[in-house]
């Protein structure tokens, strides 16, 4: 694996030119950014910022939210915006059940039906579809995709180039399945992205915010790193971690424990 990434949602209030001058400062390689924050500050503008740092873009999250109206152009748009900010990997959370609906299984062939409308987009671009399952709380109004399981399964009528997978270990640490699916995974070519996030407890209201840094919850961090090691994967590790208490710290203070917690899960 190449080495550590951090996401902007690590860092959600740090401004991106603070944030580039950070990594850099730090030796960071990698930088994972995300779509509003990137369309607030300017597309073309973030992408020679990052560029002229020497950084690369490890993603752009976010695609997908397939269950609302406009899904295909909003779609279309971040895939070429991820093509202008040089990544190769649009991470796309596929968007919960639409309206009052109680369909599960149709949200998710719907998920499916989306990707295979926006691959020969992805394909054109240079860009790889990278869908990331998220834990089954999130599943009425965010992801309706739950499991790698799924994922794989959704990815599979698409070519590995186009269609791949994101392993978050925040996510994913629940399922005893996962293992074998990292696995399966790596044989397909299909791991896109890897990205570390604790889950600690009591949640917070709303749940959302619930992440912690590497090596503050439950989760065997060392295991994923492992098991993804193991696949022959060659990207970076992204530390994404979202909650209000991380938030609330210096950029700089965030940055230094994220890659210490990296270190310890990868190194």
């Amino acid at each position: 694996m190449k080495g550590f990434a951090l996401n902007q949602a690590t860092t959600k209030r740090w401004p991106l030119d603070d944030l580039v001058a950070g990594c850099v400062s730090a030796g960071v390689e990698a930088v994972g950014l995300w779509r509003e924050e990137v369309s607030e500050y300017g597309t073309e503008k973030a992408a020679a910022l990052v560029r002229d740092a020497g950084l690369t873009v490890s993603s752009l999250c976010r695609g997908g939210f397939f269950h609302e109206a406009h899904w295909y152009d909003e779609n279309r748009r971040a895939i070429e915006q991820a093509a202008t900010l040089g990544t190769d990997t649009l991470v796309l959370v596929s968007g919960g059940l639409p309206g009052t609906s109680r369909d599960l299984d149709g949200a998710r062939r719907h998920v499916g039906d989306a990707i295979g409308a926006l691959v020969p987009d992805a394909l054109a671009a240079g860009v790889r579809l990278a869908i990331e399952p998220l834990h089954p709380m999130f599943c009425s109004d965010r992801c309706v995709v739950a499991t790698l399981g799924q994922a794989l399964q959704l990815a599979s009528p698409y070519p590995a180039e186009a269609v791949g997978v994101v392993i978050d270990t925040y996510h994913l640490w629940w399922d005893d399945t996962v293992w074998d699916g990292i696995a399966t995974a790596g044989r397909e070519g299909r791991l896109a992205a890897f990205q570390l996030a604790d889950w600690i407890t009591p949640l917070p209201w709303g749940v959302l915010l619930g992440r912690g840094l590497p090596g503050t919850g439950s989760v065997d961090m060392r295991r994923f790193a492992r098991a993804v090691r193991e696949t022959g994967y060659d990207g970076y590790v992204e530390v994404e971690v979202f909650h209000e208490d991380v938030w609330a710290r210096p950029g700089a203070d965030v940055l230094a424990e994220a890659i210490a917690g990296y270190e310890a899960a990868v190194a």
